[in-house]
């Protein structure tokens, strides 16, 4: 049966105001069910349950945070899972969304890239994250402000669902976000950095998890930077931002005697000259048989004073979940005590 939120808003069945109907209980009101869309007759409610899927999970779990983020464990209907993160701040409403089940990508100090590749995610699954935590927490989709394709996967790897998603949290008659509050993160893929410019009427942000500005070590923690030399990461982003005029944040996750060497801070500086630029370094967030350890807080520092110093915004991303396994890195399915939901 064919998943209702696959659909393109534009697409969606019904007509007139029967369709805007059937988009405000998707969109708006969360409905977890055709049976909770109370204004809509109730042979239609029964011809849409026979037609069209509308919850993309079987099963949802939930690891809480103490510092209130929770972790999201979905089981697809083929029994394969995936997860999401939703960090609450006083401001807004944060969700870091998946586009796959594990990850090709295979970053050796990425729990989800230890874990393989299973499968891409369709446009349906990965906007019903942001319903599933939303109808869980209790509040409205639309209450979701910020987004980030960052959790399990590559995103421009599965390029036509995540597009085709982003679409759909954009549209005015869906979850209506605003472009500037939608962040795509990619390990670092020139050809699909250069395909996202084109999409230019989206807006995205775009970031780059660089993680080592000198190719023997970037080879040596991320696999695919064999395919995708440094050089062509920065060809592809130096294009992205003279087309959208953006711009574009790189993340790196600070490994202990890896890749934390102020030479390397200045190499990274070096890298950035001329492009307007952010750099978020991220302590590595632990995980059993990861091989690797965070940088010591006083190296840190001093990275980030060096790249200051050469001019280079920067900032410290301390992640949010890590006693839920929900931080950067960690998502692989490992799993404290849960709470579980049809």
């Amino acid at each position: 049966m064919p998943l209702l939120l696959d659909l393109h808003p534009d697409a969606y069945p019904l007509t007139g105001y029967r369709r805007k109907q059937l988009l405000e209980w998707v969109f708006v009101h969360g409905a977890a069910s055709y049976a909770a869309m109370s204004n809509l007759p109730a042979d239609l409610r029964a011809e849409l349950e026979q037609t069209y899927a509308l919850n993309p999970f079987t099963r949802t779990e939930t690891f809480e945070s103490s510092d209130g983020s929770v972790k999201y464990l979905f089981t697809l209907p083929d029994g394969r899972q995936m997860e999401a993160v939703y960090m609450p701040y006083l401001d807004r409403k944060t969700i870091c969304v998946s586009t796959m089940v594990g990850c090709p990508a295979k970053c050796s100090f990425c729990a989800t890239g230890a874990m393989g590749f299973g499968r891409n995610l369709t446009p349906g699954e990965i906007v019903g994250q942001i319903l599933a935590v939303s109808w869980q927490q209790g509040f409205s989709p639309r209450e979701m402000r910020n987004l980030v394709f960052m959790g399990m996967g590559e995103p421009l790897l599965n390029y036509d669902h995540t597009i085709a998603a982003a679409r759909i949290l954009l549209h005015a008659q869906a979850l209506g976000m605003s472009k500037r509050r939608v962040t795509l993160s990619t390990v670092g893929l020139a050809k699909g950095i250069r395909k996202l410019a084109s999409e230019d009427e989206l807006g995205l942000k775009l970031a780059i998890s660089l993680h080592a500005p000198d190719e023997d070590t970037r080879q040596q923690i991320i696999p695919t930077g064999q395919a995708n030399s440094i050089a062509e990461i920065m060809a592809a982003a130096r294009e992205y931002q003279s087309v959208t005029g953006r711009r574009v944040t790189f993340e790196y996750a600070m490994l202990s005697g890896v890749n934390d060497h102020l030479w390397q801070a200045d190499l990274l500086a070096e890298l950035l000259r001329g492009l307007v630029s952010h750099v978020n370094l991220i302590p590595m967030n632990p995980w059993e048989g990861s091989g690797f350890a965070e940088t010591p807080e006083a190296e840190l520092q001093a990275f980030y004073d060096r790249l200051e110093a050469r001019g280079v915004p920067v900032s410290v991303r301390r992640s949010r979940g890590r006693d839920a396994g929900a931080a950067c890195g960690q998502l692989a399915l490992k799993q404290p005590a849960a709470q579980i939901s049809p």
